[in-house]
């Protein structure tokens, strides 16, 4: 297997973008191999590595369909629900808490 060719932080080639600049184009990497890779050195650990794809090779992303759109909203209305009290708190839901701040600090709600 031979090794990925490496290049240092904002010297990539034209023509290679990494997985967030393909998304910011509206493409994706649609099953290509990683044909290269960035590294950003770092003092005290290892170097931060980004995998560069093909532009030429990237397909459009997949639009979203209506049973995706129904999905990621019903998804989205479960973390802003309190299981508590089950009301929708109208943010997401910490899951260090795990309820709304209503049920997990009532002293302070009355005060208020």
């Amino acid at each position: 297997m031979s090794a990925l060719p490496t290049f240092r932080w904002r010297m990539a080639p034209d023509g290679l973008a990494t997985y967030r600049q393909l998304r910011a184009l509206g493409l994706r990497p649609g099953g290509q191999d990683v044909a290269a890779q960035l590294e950003r050195p770092r003092r005290r650990r290892g170097p931060l590595v980004a995998y560069l794809y093909r532009i030429d090779q990237a397909k459009p992303v997949r639009p979203m369909t209506p049973a995706k759109w129904a999905a990621l909203a019903k998804a989205n209305a479960a973390r802003r629900t309190c299981p508590e009290c089950r009301r929708d708190a109208g943010y997401v839901i910490p899951p260090s808490l795990g309820i709304c701040a209503g049920c997990a600090f009532p002293e302070q709600q009355r005060a208020a």
